[in-house]
């Protein structure tokens, strides 16, 4: 973080310990290491606060947008038929004349009339 190495840390002891004395040094020292601790262990809190927040959140978001599709598929329901987009000119009707297939049942049989002698009689008389 502060990319301080050895040369540093020796070069602030060595100048704390000429301003201090000898005496104050370490408990300086042991007062600056608590507050370096506290500091950390709140980083590292804040830390995990947000990154379970945005784990929440990436978890959360895709249920709150299913729960949304669900809501709004259920009032198209409710309201009946949804609206169809509109599709234009096109004609259920086909354009051409197609021919008619032939039927499969068989055609009723024609009654017989008695055969006549053109006198309006019958044959048999």
């Amino acid at each position: 973080m502060f990319d301080v190495g050895f040369a540093e840390l020796f070069l602030l002891a060595l100048i704390g310990l000429i301003v201090l004395g000898p005496e104050r040094l370490p408990a300086v020292a042991r007062t600056l290491g608590g507050f370096v601790r506290k500091a950390r262990a709140s980083w590292v809190s804040l830390r995990n606060t947000i990154e379970t927040e945005l784990a929440d959140a990436d978890i959360t978001a895709p249920i709150k947008e299913a729960s949304e599709e669900l809501r709004r598929i259920g009032k198209d329901m409710s309201s009946g038929i949804p609206d169809l987009p509109d599709l234009g000119d096109l004609s259920l009707q086909p354009t051409e004349p197609t021919a008619t297939p032939p039927s499969t049942e068989p055609e009723p049989a024609q009654e017989e009339k008695p055969a006549t002698n053109g006198k309006g009689n019958d044959n048999n008389a």
